[in-house]
């Protein structure tokens, strides 16, 4: 078996998996009052951000290019592929996963599997980092079909926002319920749900009460196996130190490494958001 694992530019990587020869990354650009631009290729997550607060309006995103997956796909079946894992940001944020389906037909020399990963960010990079981990150790592609599977069905992740104007730019909250939380410094705790949506988990009162919450759903959440747990951030270490420091009061004595939301998410997020995600180790 010659696998070929490909995400999307939603993902978070490590340096060191995104030089592995196996592991392809489909871009998602973001409009910037007009400019398009790719984060890692023209655009940092620390410039990203800069030119979000500065805007005066909200980045645009789309999906992956359905038609770079499909270039990719012939570039991977003449190189002597025979499996793909196609895994991209979840079919509750985006419409790609239902979109590329077909493609799992036109190709019949290469074995394809895109299931719904209903994440996005660290917890889908992380993904694609054990697939790729697991095929160099020469696993079969239904037993890392099997892990993956697993992963997607046991990860959560909870999102505090700091700015409620993007949620209701974005659409996911009233414009009034924005003025009023504002005034009260409401701080929202946000989840992805069973369906990989982005939903409204709690409304709480103050950010100190909120990273608090945070590390108490990490406490809970993670208490039957192990988990591998991961803090992301847009633009807001210190807020991603204090909910670390938090768990370790707490008796996590793991690894608890940070990651950052890209432009891709932060579009949607705003600036100063913090992330706790948890993924079943297999």
């Amino acid at each position: 078996m010659k696998l070929a694992v490909i995400t999307d530019s939603s993902a978070y990587l490590s340096d060191e998996s995104r030089g592995h020869d196996n592991l392809f990354v489909l871009d998602i650009p973001v409009v910037i009052d007009g400019v398009s631009y790719v984060e890692g290729k023209n655009l940092t997550a620390k410039e990203f951000y800069q030119k979000m607060e500065a805007s005066s309006e909200l980045p645009k995103t789309s999906q992956p290019s359905i038609a770079e997956l499909e270039e990719l796909l012939m570039q991977l079946e003449a190189k002597g592929y025979t499996h793909v894992l196609g895994i991209f940001l979840s079919s509750g944020i985006s419409g790609f996963y239902q979109n590329i389906q077909y493609l799992k037909e036109e190709f019949p020399n290469l074995t394809i599997a895109f299931p719904d990963s209903k994440i996005t960010s660290a917890p889908l990079g992380w993904m694609a980092e054990e697939a790729i981990k697991w095929a160099d150790e020469g696993r079969s592609f239904d037993e890392i079909l099997a892990n993956i599977q697993i992963q997607i069905d046991g990860t959560s992740a909870y999102i505090m926002v700091d700015d409620l104007n993007h949620l209701v730019k974005g659409g996911r909250l009233s414009n009034g319920a924005a003025i009023l939380g504002n005034l009260l410094s409401i701080k929202p705790i946000l989840y992805f749900n069973e369906e990989g949506v982005i939903e409204v988990y709690e409304k709480v009162r103050t950010e100190k009460k909120a990273i608090k919450l945070l590390a108490e759903i990490v406490k809970e959440g993670t208490a039957d196996k192990d988990y591998q747990i991961i803090i992301i951030h847009g633009n807001a270490l210190d807020k991603a130190e204090t909910l670390r420091d938090i768990l370790h009061q707490d008796g996590f004595t793991g690894e608890i490494p940070f990651a950052t939301f890209g432009s891709v998410i932060g579009t949607h997020l705003g600036n100063h958001s913090v992330a706790i995600s948890f993924v079943p180790k297999v």
